[in-house]
C-alpha cells in the first residue's frame, strides 16, 4: 500500500522489500521509514529531512488488528496467573466460558474476537472450555450454562443462549459500565 507524498519518501507496508526500502528513502534524502511492532499492532514511523536540517513531513500511521485470537485458560494455574497479571498490570480481562459441543459457543467466539480487537490491548479476551478444564475451575467461575462471558474479577456475568448480536452489545455495555 502506497501513501503519495509531496517529497519523495514514500509509505508503504512491503514486508519483503524493507532493505530496498530503506536504501531508497536514504537515496531520496530521507531519514527513512521503519517497521515497528508493537504486539499485534503494526507501527509505520518516518521523518523526512532536507539537508539543512529542517523538518519536511513525518507520519504515523497503526493498523489495528480486526480480530485478536483469545487465549485459552487451561487448568487452576493458568486462571490464577491471567488474574494475578491482570491485577499487575491493571489490565482488565473478560473470560468466555464455552463447551467444546456447544454451537451458539462455537458461534459465538469469533465474534468475541472482533470485539476483543476493538478494546485491544486494554483487555484482554480468555476462554475456557469447560470440558478440558478440571470442574474445580468450573466451580470457582460459578459457571452453570454455556456460553457465559465475565470480567475477570466476577462483578458482572453475561450468559449467551440468544442471538450473537444482542450478546456482543451486552459485553459491550458490561466493558463500558464495569471496566
Amino acid at each position: 500500500m502506497a501513501i503519495p507524498a509531496s517529497n519523495p519518501c514514500v509509505l508503504y507496508r512491503d514486508f519483503g522489500h524493507r532493505e530496498r526500502q530503506s536504501a531508497a528513502s536514504s537515496a531520496a534524502g530521507c531519514g527513512g521509514w521503519s517497521p515497528v511492532t508493537s504486539g499485534s499492532l503494526l507501527t509505520w514511523r518516518g521523518v523526512c529531512r532536507r539537508r539543512r536540517g529542517d523538518l519536511r513531513a513525518g507520519a504515523f500511521w497503526i493498523a489495528k488488528p480486526s480480530s485478536v485470537e483469545m487465549e485459552e485458560i487451561g487448568g487452576m494455574e493458568e486462571m490464577d496467573e491471567v488474574l494475578r497479571r491482570s491485577k499487575e498490570l491493571s489490565q482488565p480481562v473478560i473470560i468466555d466460558w464455552i463447551a467444546s459441543w456447544c454451537r451458539k459457543c462455537i458461534y459465538l467466539k469469533p465474534k468475541l474476537e472482533k470485539l476483543a480487537a476493538e478494546f485491544h490491548p486494554r483487555i484482554k479476551f480468555y476462554f475456557v472450555d469447560v470440558n478440558k478444564v478440571p470442574q474445580a475451575l468450573v466451580k470457582r467461575g460459578n459457571v452453570s450454562k454455556m456460553p457465559t462471558i465475565q470480567d475477570g474479577e466476577w462483578k458482572a456475568e453475561i450468559i449467551g443462549g440468544h442471538k450473537a448480536w444482542l450478546v456482543i452489545e451486552e459485553v459491550r455495555e458490561m466493558i463500558q459500565k464495569n471496566i
